[in-house]
């Protein structure tokens, strides 16, 4: 078995840094991924004006939650959607073991 290359990187998430040890091969999907989900929280930002960031955060965060739950009942067949959603409940994971 072939170690794989870890490398350590720090996103920004609403502003805020968050420390990763990923796979380096990963980063561009990591990158991808967080630049999705700062998109989806200004979209809340911009849409919900009298909601605070935490209110933003957390509605995004239940947005993809819902999504991967949809995913993982319907028996999804679609690999994109699948992996997408499984890189960013990684992602998450990650965030909060820092």
């Amino acid at each position: 078995m072939q170690d794989k290359e870890m490398k350590h990187i720090t996103v920004l998430i609403a502003g805020r840094p968050y420390p990763l040890k990923i796979d380096a091969a990963d980063e561009p999907k990591i990158r991808k991924i967080v630049k999705e989900v700062n998109d989806k929280i200004n979209r809340f930002q911009l849409t919900y004006t009298n909601k605070d960031k935490q209110d933003c955060i957390s509605m995004a965060l239940l947005t993809y939650a819902v999504d991967l739950q949809k995913a993982k009942t319907s028996g999804s067949n679609d690999p994109a959607l699948s992996g997408k959603l499984f890189q960013l409940d990684q992602l998450l994971d990650q965030a909060l073991e820092q």
